[in-house]
């Protein structure tokens, strides 16, 4: 699919007159599978990650030190450990689990842009929760107590009352989640590789132009993903800013 993409975007390019080198066909293939990834990461990452930090805010549990405990993982553990273990669950010649996939469904997530969403979810997913997390800590009690009296369910007063007055917690979790995941490289090349237009991303790519002596190249994806990530950094900053202005009036 992200191979697919990629070519249709460069034939439309070039349809249009637009000549593209090799180095730039690879750089915009690449650049695609980059920030596809870290688009659908942040979709999953906030699809588990927002019931997770309310479930983590609240709970009394004796569970919860230990869910916090593996949640923050990924901040410490290099992240080609966890490459390598999704790497050997997953792969089919050395796990049932990846047989088990192949041969039911003929899929694999070892070498495939599925592979590079799991991965890429679990690493970056104390880039999600924490800041959520703290966004429903700091809100008053008051707000689920009232939303309670009126006899709006869970539920409701989770999308209702809750998230709209963390904005700028959500707006924090998702932004540094795109912005680690664009960076991310021990896990998507340990599980994903580099198989152009598929699993090849932006941070594989500096690797292996630097190794071939490309640094004209390596500078181009370098500085492509420093000024994105950069840029989104200013923006969150600049509309926290105001959304604590707006909630201070």
């Amino acid at each position: 699919m992200s191979f697919e993409l990629s070519a249709a975007i460069v034939d439309t390019l070039q349809s249009f007159g637009v000549e593209l080198s090799k180095d730039s066909v690879g750089f915009v293939s690449t650049m695609i599978v980059t920030f596809k990834l870290a688009f659908w990461t942040t979709i999953f990452l906030l699809i588990v990650g927002v019931p997770l930090a309310y479930w983590l805010a609240h709970t009394k549990s004796r569970a919860r030190v230990l869910f916090e405990a593996i949640v923050s993982m990924p901040l410490v553990l290099p992240p080609s450990v966890l490459g390598f273990y999704l790497l050997i669950t997953f792969s089919k010649k050395n796990s049932a689990i990846g047989r088990y996939l192949d041969e039911h469904f003929d899929f694999q997530l070892v070498f495939s842009f599925e592979g590079l969403i799991l991965g890429s979810v679990i690493f970056s997913l104390p880039f999600m929760v924490h800041p959520i997390q703290s966004g429903f800590s700091s809100l008053s009690v008051s707000l689920r107590e009232a939303a309670a009296t009126l006899g709006a369910s869970r539920l409701k007063t989770l999308f209702f009352v809750l998230l709209p007055n963390m904005k700028s917690s959500l707006l924090t979790g998702i932004v540094l989640s795109f912005a680690h995941t664009v960076g991310e490289f021990g896990v998507v090349m340990m599980i994903g590789g580099s198989k152009p237009g598929v699993t090849k991303v932006a941070s594989i790519a500096i690797y292996e132009e630097v190794e071939g002596l490309n640094y004209s190249l390596a500078h181009t994806y370098a500085f492509t993903l420093f000024a994105i990530t950069f840029s989104l950094l200013i923006c969150v900053y600049i509309l926290n800013r105001r959304f604590a202005r707006a909630n201070a009036i």
